[in-house]
């Protein structure tokens, strides 16, 4: 196994955090994250229906954000929220901003 370069716990900023989120797929990821735990980069890309390289591109920012650790064994890449860190960091911020984001999901009008 080896984890992908992240960012610290000490080292994570709000406003990355925040821009991180400000994209309406990435928070998607991290709802997904939040509701059932580690998954392959796979699969939520697969979900999504997005581009591999789309994909990637969102896997990037939420990890150098510090939302997310992407650890990879073999040839698949495995995503989990920080939770104990961002609950350190910024305590309460990701449970406001989930609860934000779930009453709108799915609704575009």
């Amino acid at each position: 196994m080896r984890l992908l370069p992240h960012p610290a716990t000490e080292d994570i900023e709000l406003t990355e955090v925040l821009r991180a989120l400000s994209d309406p797929v990435r928070l998607e990821i991290v709802a997904r994250l939040a509701a059932r735990g580690e998954l392959t980069c796979g699969t939520v890309g697969d979900e999504l229906g997005v581009h591999k390289s789309t994909a990637s591109h969102h896997f990037k920012a939420l990890r150098d954000s510090g939302l997310v650790f992407t650890k990879q064994e073999g040839r698949l890449k495995y995503m989990s929220l920080r939770r104990a860190d961002l609950e350190a960091r910024f305590p309460g911020l990701l449970e406001s901003i989930l609860s934000a984001a779930r009453p709108h999901a799915g609704s575009h009008g």
